[in-house]
């Protein structure tokens, strides 16, 4: 991402991913020019699909080619997830702002200059929509996301109300900091809470929209998926840089209770001179004191990888079609 955006100059970038969204996807572009037809700062479209199997990237391609060059289409080579998509778009951004929202037209970019307006005089790092008012089914849609967004303010320290909402304006030079992968794009404040103050990470009410077109790729099967996703934050938020840490908790305990069990046996079997070998303890405490070992072992292992990992480069977990799409110089493709 290029961040040669100073302080002083606003710059947005707006980063929509889209999947099997042909009947949203032109109406989405439209809506963005619509709401930010009159403000004051340069703004760029960054229009990310997601290796759709239906005809909306052909319809984002047809949709942009009269608008200008401050639009640009990327192309996933296949569907590699919202999460790669929404990092795609990011790393192609150039704004001192990116802003960034899903497709199915039912987050509302009339919203966009509000959490933007925020973001900038009050010196946030995030501002994340809240979308208080959902147009979706209670129990598919709402019930699985008040329970996650509970979940995630819990683990991680960092409370919102709508952990969910795809509607965020970061500051890029705060943002950059963070690589996204697997599905981690709905903890990215939780992310930045590891590399920013949480007291900079902000709320609004945004208008919710319900979805006339098209189909919902979220329901109540994604729970799972999130606990999951959350143990992997919760690791990485504390244990990141020593993992030994976390392995060695869970090993010295143990290790230390299968150690007493093996004396109190020893005791038993040579001053009490009593039998041991039917013993369950004994059996435990072996147990013990093998898991232990393995645990330990872990974490040695754990922090030679950790190092490796934060000494070395890594390379993005997608594969876009035509790259040089993503590429503009810094004077050029800004709506003005």
């Amino acid at each position: 991402m290029n961040t040669e955006n100073t302080q002083s100059e606003l710059s947005v970038s707006v980063v929509v991913p889209f999947y099997n969204e042909e009947e949203n996807a032109g109406l989405m572009v439209d809506a963005i020019h619509e709401a930010l037809a009159g403000v004051s700062w340069p703004w760029e479209l960054i229009v990310v699909d997601d290796g759709s199997a239906d005809a909306t990237v052909n319809v984002l391609r047809k949709s942009v080619a009269s608008r200008g060059d401050h639009v640009r289409v990327l192309e996933m080579a296949r569907n590699f997830g919202q999460t790669a998509a929404m990092q795609a778009g990011i790393e192609a951004a150039r704004g001192a702002v990116v802003v960034t929202l899903d497709g199915d037209l039912q987050n509302d970019p009339k919203d966009i200059p509000r959490m933007v307006a925020k973001l900038w005089q009050e010196e946030m790092d995030l501002v994340v929509g809240w979308r208080r008012r959902r147009q979706d089914p209670f129990i598919s849609r709402r019930l699985p996301s008040l329970i996650a967004n509970r979940l995630i303010g819990r683990v991680t320290g960092v409370r919102l109300h709508d952990y969910g909402c795809s509607l965020k304006a970061y500051r890029s030079e705060v943002l950059k900091h963070i690589t996204l992968y697997g599905e981690m794009h709905r903890f990215i404040p939780a992310w930045l809470g590891t590399v920013a103050s949480p007291r900079r990470i902000a709320e609004v009410e945004v208008n919710h929209l319900p979805r006339l077109r098209g189909q919902s790729k979220y329901g109540i099967s994604r729970l799972g998926r999130v606990v999951l996703d959350l143990l992997s934050v919760y690791f990485f938020q504390r244990f990141k840089a020593r993992p030994g840490h976390f392995f060695g908790a869970i090993g010295l305990p143990l290790g230390l209770a299968g150690t007493a069990g093996l004396v109190w046996l020893a005791f038993v079997k040579f001053f009490l001179g009593e039998s041991i070998g039917t013993r369950p303890l004994l059996i435990v405490s072996v147990m013990l004191v093998l898991v232990s070992l393995q645990m330990l072992t872990t974490g040695v292992v754990a922090e030679m990888i950790a190092r490796i990992y934060l000494s070395g480069g890594h390379g993005p977990a997608y594969v876009l079609r035509r790259p040089q799409e993503a590429a503009r110089a810094e004077g050029q493709g800004w709506r003005r």
